[in-house]
């Protein structure tokens, strides 16, 4: 668990995770190299008591969280969500984990649309933990206060949501959580620390699928927790204990990838927007999902809480599933894959992927309909990418 305080906060985040190094090279690199070991040599026994018992630091055993390699990368990834701390792990998903059974065990609250591996969780595990959950649809969001009658709940929800887009106000819940002692966690993997930061609005924990944007080369798996020290040291002893720690050699790629971060968005960004508004004139699409868009329901929501608009974007064809599928087929530089956040485009289907398991009521109730294509799209040639799309729906 790193905290970035050292680092200079009027420094923007380019600027910042190039230059972060946490430790000096010998040799001088201007990156630091990969400690893959698992264990540390001490000259004699008191050495290793002081380092156990907090009198001096040091490394022990990387399950700890001990490694040169992922405390830099630690370091990083809380300068980016300009938090106090950070965690990594081996995946979203062991973020998700550790942060629900350690913030979560009071009882968890849910507002709108979630991954589905993170629903499973709170369903399958969660609950035959004991642990309560609340799931409430994002219209029903006017509703929190009245599950959080009893202290020390967690609030959790994705904004921007999957696969629909859909916005939440995070100040506005976080503000009526807190009213309740109840903390507020955001996954923040579709929008990214570029697009948006949580915790200046009011979040207590950010989340992040490290394999998305953050990675952003579809070639490593991680996961990352953003916080306070105090949030992030009970989280990091069910890290050590369930084994989830991520390794030395991806902490080191993710770290690599981080420096391309802020460009990367830029990119994604703009061809994101161009692939909207393209697609929003088509007719054979009924709709387009994409808070750029003033049509887009949570457009102003976006505006106020987001500084970019992300590469994530969801589109309605005309024809329903099967004419979607028919689409998605046809692709030429789309390819037919789940994930996202990489700089190759990629295209799926909402009702045979991501909420495949789940009745089409209550797919139609979530606002996910039949014929919706989620797309990411990726760093190529705009142009290139809304001849596919023209050529497919054609």
């Amino acid at each position: 668990m790193s905290n970035p305080a050292s680092k200079p906060d009027h420094q923007g985040p380019a600027t910042r995770i190039i230059h972060n190094q946490r430790h000096k090279d010998t040799f001088g690199s201007p990156y630091s190299p990969i400690y893959n070991t698992t264990t540390y040599r001490f000259e004699n026994t008191a050495a290793l008591l002081d380092m156990i018992e907090g009198r001096s630091e040091g490394y022990l055993y990387t399950r700890w969280g001990t490694n040169p390699s992922i405390q830099e990368l630690e370091q990083g990834l809380a300068g980016l969500e300009q938090a106090e701390a950070a965690l990594a792990f081996a995946s979203g998903m062991a973020a998700i984990s550790a942060t629900l059974l350690t913030h979560g065990r009071n009882g968890i609250v849910c507002v709108g649309d979630l991954y589905g591996g993170t629903q499973a969780f709170l369903v399958d595990q969660c609950q035959a933990l004991g642990i309560p959950v609340t799931f409430l649809f994002r219209e029903e969001q006017n509703q929190l206060a009245d599950h959080l009658e009893q202290p020390g709940k967690l609030v959790y929800f994705e904004t921007p949501a999957n696969p629909n887009m859909a916005m939440l106000d995070i100040n506005a819940i976080a503000e009526t959580a807190h009213k309740h002692d109840a903390l507020v966690a955001v996954d923040n993997t579709f929008a990214s620390p570029i697009n948006q930061k949580p915790l200046g609005l009011g979040a207590d924990l950010v989340l992040h699928s490290a394999s998305k944007y953050l990675g952003g080369h579809s070639d490593i798996t991680a996961g990352a927790l953003m916080t306070s020290a105090a949030l992030a040291k009970p989280v990091a002893t069910w890290r050590k204990n369930l084994g989830q720690l991520i390794a030395p050699e991806t902490a080191a790629l993710l770290s690599r990838s981080l420096r391309t971060l802020p460009v990367r968005i830029r990119q994604h960004n703009e061809n994101a927007m161009q692939v909207a508004q393209a697609m929003e004139t088509h007719p054979k699409v009924t709709k387009v999902h994409y808070p750029g868009l003033p049509s887009f329901e949570g457009h102003e929501l976006a505006c106020k809480q987001m500084t970019g608009f992300g590469g994530m974007l969801s589109i309605e064809v005309e024809g329903g599933q099967e004419a979607a599928a028919r689409v998605a087929d046809s692709l030429k530089v789309f390819l037919l894959a789940t994930s996202l956040g990489g700089v190759e485009s990629l295209v799926s289907q909402p009702s045979a992927t991501s909420h495949h398991g789940i009745s089409r009521e209550e797919r139609l109730k979530r606002g996910i309909g039949d014929g919706m294509l989620r797309l990411s799209v990726g760093l190529e040639d705009a142009t290139d990418l809304i001849d596919d799309l023209t050529q497919a729906l054609g």
